[in-house]
């Protein structure tokens, strides 16, 4: 076996331990030169976009990967698993990792000052608990890298606004802590009944015990604990302040994949883990597309309340992930593909304006969306991202946005549930309330309130990956029928048991 096709084996694994040991070593890199830390994060995360891809095309040619940890057969040893959903997913973390790494250059110089090289480190070691959730195959295994995420999310959160930043960390740690022990006592309560802590071997055990009451409580603690997670409505108090007060690289990297991270965990125990006759016989999918319809709604309306750019985009973001869940508690194939580009449509968009915002913030200072008068002028290129990620969140045909919503909008009346197709429609127009107040300053408002302001673009490392991410959301809203084509169709009939294999 040569080198290549070695590292080629045990790729599944450098997808953890690329970051994980680049994390480690960061602080050296920094030690050695504090300008390196920067180049050191960016090549970390080349080579995880480069694995990631490589095991999707896998997955996607060959079929689901395994890979065993120590040579132990599972469900005794652990066991790494990618297949079309974690691939994906996988695929997702890494590159907007790797975009808001470039991006991060100035943005961290100015916000975090001081402290570049420890943020480098504890984003490379976010990466890996985010790459280790998504990839695990072991049910404790996942338990230990959402922990890890966690730790380092808050770590991130407390970096940034002064005191604010420790104020929202702490809050999130606190509603994060009691989302962690729900999802503990459920896979404490699945291992007491099943005896393993597999998720494949878990799965095929289940329905024999169905009638057990302690697996209904695991469910019903495994939901509870992840909408407290993604920041679904009402769980979401956490999440206005957390992404309002992180400095604006952490924004966008916790905005883009934390709350996308926690649907995949969602979508994986009730459909990887559980079936989907039982999630639907004990009405969790009918809760949960009513939950997901009133946070559309609800996060819609409190951002148009809001007056800080990254806290309207916050309160959108508990908007979005209620699109997302509402395409899967419709289970049936359309909208589950709705979805899941959802999940695409929202790292991007999102992703995109965070990285507006804090663009904006590093040039002028300024986070009150009614002093953005005339900004239009000043930073061109950047409120034409802006532009293009906004309407792509509104449904705009020719956007990614449109596609997943359109794909929604068909799921909900194939459910014979027209009530959610009104609930996305309301929603877009509630969309374009909030973001008519942003586009109506930049362009068509006067500049005097910031004249003083020096008339040009944000650095060149910010443009690019903002850039990238505008053409993304207009690429795949005119060939999102690949994707969906060679992803989308077949995980959904997958992950609903109408054949394939995930």
């Amino acid at each position: 076996m040569t080198g290549f096709e070695l590292i080629a084996t045990h790729l599944p694994v450098l997808a953890v331990v690329v970051p994980l040991i680049a994390g480690f070593l960061t602080p050296i890199v920094g030690w050695i030169d504090r300008r390196l830390p920067w180049y050191w994060v960016m090549l970390a995360m080349f080579v995880v976009l480069l694995i990631a891809g490589s095991n999707l095309a896998t997955v996607i040619n060959s079929g689901t990967i395994h890979y065993k940890l120590g040579g132990w057969d599972p469900p005794f040893g652990i066991e790494y698993v990618i297949d079309l959903l974690n691939g994906f997913v996988c695929l997702i973390i890494a590159f907007i990792g790797l975009m808001v790494s470039i991006y991060s250059l100035e943005s961290v110089k100015k916000e975090v000052p001081g402290k570049t090289t420890q943020f480098y480190s504890v984003f490379l070691l976010l990466i890996t608990g985010l790459m280790g959730m998504t990839i695990t195959g072991d049910i404790f295994n996942f338990y230990v890298f959402l922990e890890i995420s966690s730790l380092t999310a808050y770590a991130l959160i407390a970096m940034g606004d002064r005191g604010d930043g420790v104020v929202a960390s702490f809050n999130y740690l606190i509603m994060g802590t009691v989302a962690a022990s729900f999802i503990l006592l459920g896979i404490g309560y699945l291992y007491a009944v099943t005896g393993t802590l597999n998720m494949a071997d878990m799965q095929s055990i289940l329905p024999s015990i169905y009638e057990n009451r302690v697996v209904l409580a695991a469910l019903a603690f495994f939901m509870v604990g992840f909408s407290i997670k993604v920041g679904l409505f009402p769980l979401h108090a956490w999440l206005p302040d957390a992404y309002t007060h992180a400095p604006s690289t952490a924004s966008a990297l916790i905005a883009g994949l934390m709350t996308k991270v926690g649907v995949y965990a969602m979508i994986r125990f009730m459909f990887g883990v559980f079936t989907p006759a039982f999630v639907i016989d004990v009405n969790m999918t009918e809760i949960l597309t009513w939950a997901a319809a009133l946070a559309i709604i609800v996060g819609s309306v409190l951002a148009i309340a809001q007056s800080d750019i990254k806290r309207m985009l916050a309160y959108s973001s508990i908007s979005q992930i209620g699109y997302i869940l509402l395409g899967v508690g419709l289970v049936n194939v359309i909208g589950m593909q709705g979805g899941l580009l959802h999940i695409l449509n929202h790292s991007l968009m999102k992703c995109a304006l965070f990285l507006v915002a804090g663009a904006i913030f590093y040039r002028t200072g300024i986070r009150n969306l009614y002093q953005f008068k005339g900004l239009g002028k000043k930073m061109p290129v950047t409120t034409t991202v802006f532009l293009v990620a906004a309407l792509s969140m509104i449904g705009v045909p020719g956007t990614v946005g449109f596609t997943s919503k359109w794909y929604l909008a068909l799921g909900s009346i194939e459910a014979d549930q027209w009530i959610f197709v009104a609930v996305i429609l309301v929603s877009s127009l509630l969309n374009i309330v909030y973001f008519w107040r942003i586009f109506d300053n930049i362009w068509f408002g006067h500049p005097h309130e910031i004249e003083q302001i020096k008339r040009d673009e944000a650095p060149l490392t910010m443009l690019i990956p903002m850039v990238i991410l505008a053409i993304l959301c207009v690429f795949f809203g005119f060939f999102s029928c690949y994707p969906i084509e060679y992803i989308f169709e077949p995980l959904a009939k997958a992950l609903l048991g109408l054949g394939g294999a995930p």
